[in-house]
């Protein structure tokens, strides 16, 4: 059975409590390398890319573009 690892929103800063979807690099099914930005993020005071924490396929995407995540949510899934 393959392994699922949670694509996470990184805290950023000390007041980060939440960030927006801008932008997902990649869509379900597409292959990802290690360390390879996925998705972009904005807060009030920043923009940042997610990285993939392995190497896979982008099973699912559980967070919208335009949509706001709290940090330590579940963006997406690799497999």
């Amino acid at each position: 059975m393959p392994e699922h690892v949670p694509i996470v929103v990184p805290k950023a800063g000390m007041n980060m409590v939440e960030a927006t979807v801008i932008a997902w690099r990649k869509s379900p099914g597409e292959r990802v390398e290690a360390g390879e930005p996925v998705v972009d993020l904005e807060t009030d005071k920043v923009q940042l890319q997610v990285q993939a924490p392995v190497a896979g396929v982008l099973r699912e995407v559980l967070a919208a573009v335009d949509e706001d995540v709290a940090v330590g949510a579940t963006l997406g899934v690799i497999e």
